[in-house]
């Protein structure tokens, strides 16, 4: 049955037209097409947190695109093992082209002076040390992919392999999104592909050090991010701004 995208915001004229074009794509024909195929949707970047799930992805442009631009935020708290997974990742996958960018020194010094704000204000932190730095780095881009699935959380329950970031002005990509838990891990033991040093001591969701606990028995995948509080998103990855249906 065709498919049909009701707005739910500002949607670019051109949305309904795109989505089509590859809404048909196998999760490697589509991370294909937006790293070579530029007249569609213009220059992409990858974002990567280089975290438990993040090698799947990385190693699927990697295998098509090892040259595509791949950015990681370093909010100055990460977990010393991410960074280390971080490196032998780019290494072992042949990734060129990743860049790490981060929070400048004097907006650190204005902001932040005692590198407190994150138990002061999580989300003035996350705004500080990843959205406006995230917001540069895109500014030579017209899209940008992400490593959402559907299976994290109820607030991610409904993205889309194609969606618009009213925020960014952007297009946003989730190639994974409606993969499962078990598709990851399928994919990565056929490829062997190496696992994040925390995933064995229980960090299913893995961000900055001061704000990620390990994840107990039965708990959500994310459930470890800012334990003790309601905020479950850094504010990266906002509700989608469109609803697509099945029609007859």
């Amino acid at each position: 049955m065709p498919l049909s995208v009701i707005p739910q915001g500002n949607l670019p004229a051109e949305f309904s037209q795109r989505y089509q074009a590859v809404s048909g794509l196998s999760t490697i024909d589509f991370i294909e097409t937006l790293f070579g195929d530029e007249a569609l949707f213009g220059p992409v970047a990858a974002v990567s947190s280089f975290g438990a799930e993040s090698a799947v992805l990385l190693h699927l442009i990697a295998s098509v695109a090892p040259d595509a631009p791949v950015l990681f935020i370093d909010t100055g708290f990460h977990f010393s093992e991410t960074l280390r997974y971080r490196d032998q990742l780019v290494s072992q996958f042949g990734l060129s082209s990743v860049k790490t960018i981060q929070l400048d020194p004097l907006s650190e010094k204005r902001s932040d002076p005692s590198g407190k704000l994150h138990a002061i204000d999580p989300d003035a932190c996350c705004a500080l040390r990843k959205l406006s730095v995230l917001q540069r780095a895109l500014t030579p881009y017209s899209g940008w992919v992400a490593g959402q699935k559907r299976f994290h959380s109820h607030e991610r329950s409904r993205i889309d392999r194609l969606e618009w970031d009213a925020d960014q002005s952007k297009w946003k990509f989730n190639p994974l999104a409606d993969w499962s838990a078990s598709d990851l891990m399928r994919y990565q033991t056929q490829h062997q592909l190496p696992a994040h040093p925390l995933a064995a001591a229980g960090f299913t969701s893995i961000g900055c050090a001061p704000c990620t606990t390990a994840v107990g028995v039965g708990e959500d995948v994310r459930a470890g991010r800012w334990r003790g509080t309601q905020k479950r998103e850094c504010g990266l990855h906002r509700p989608a701004d469109l609803i697509v249906v099945s029609g007859s």
